[in-house]
């Protein structure tokens, strides 16, 4: 196997510049990521590609929780994906999903063509965790044009579906390119890779930066767990260093 390809998880422009402090050389770029990451905004992206060589993967997704869209929704992630590649992303992380947990064939087409159209990567991201064939699903995939599924193997963390993530790397991976996500550190990525065959990895890098006006004496905009209650996450430098060297 050759090189492995580590993609960074980045919620910001600061995200992003530790990243490519880390020796990263692509991102995923995102807002929100304690929703499991929305949309960038625009001033995000363009900060990033002006201020950074990153190759920039970005998150198209208006709203938290699942992934089946209705026409309003999709309007605007649809939109967001046209002005994000017409001002320099490199390509676009999306997923659509039917209520039967089934691709949304007929959005994702049009998500793959606006991409494509501009020269990007077509990715589609863990809404592919909530699918419930993933072989079918795959398959759907490639019909449409997808270059990468970004995945954990249908399970909460990536090394736990370690096993469905070799069966999809064996079945597809010299027609698609997997994307292991969830889970993954320094500590377990090498061992997952080795075990897969799958080429690429997908991590958060992430540790907590205090913020002292998180939490006020009667309201508290906290996030995290009551360690780290007045903190929020960030990319740092030197995981990224670490999960780099570790795979390398």
């Amino acid at each position: 196997m050759g090189q492995i390809t580590v993609e960074i998880c980045c919620g910001s422009y600061y995200d992003a510049l530790e990243a490519a402090a880390g020796g990263a050389e692509r991102i995923e770029l995102n807002s929100a990521l304690a929703l499991g990451g929305l949309t960038p905004s625009m001033a995000e992206l363009l900060l990033v590609k002006q201020k950074t060589p990153l190759k920039v993967i970005a998150m198209a997704r208006p709203r938290g929780a699942g992934f089946c869209y209705g026409v309003s929704d999709f309007k605007q992630m649809f939109f967001d994906c046209q002005m994000m590649m017409g001002h320099g992303a490199d390509g676009i992380a999306f997923g659509c999903l039917k209520a039967d947990g089934t691709i949304d064939l007929s959005q994702t087409e049009l998500m793959v063509k606006a991409i494509r159209e501009k020269g990007g990567e077509a990715v589609f991201h863990r809404a592919f965790d909530c699918v419930k064939n993933p072989f079918e699903a795959a398959e759907q995939l490639i019909s449409l044009g997808v270059d990468r599924i970004l995945t954990s193997g249908l399970k909460s963390k990536a090394p736990d579906g370690w096993q469905l993530l070799k069966e999809l790397q064996d079945r597809f991976g010299d027609r698609i390119e997997i994307l292991a996500g969830s889970g993954i550190n320094a500590g377990n990525a090498k061992e997952l890779t080795e075990k897969t065959g799958i080429a690429q990895v997908h991590s958060s890098c992430k540790d907590w930066i205090a913020d002292p006006t998180t939490v006020g004496e009667e309201v508290s905009y906290s996030y995290a767990d009551s360690q780290h209650a007045a903190c929020f996450e960030a990319v740092a430098r030197d995981k990224v260093a670490e999960l780099l060297s570790s795979v390398r």
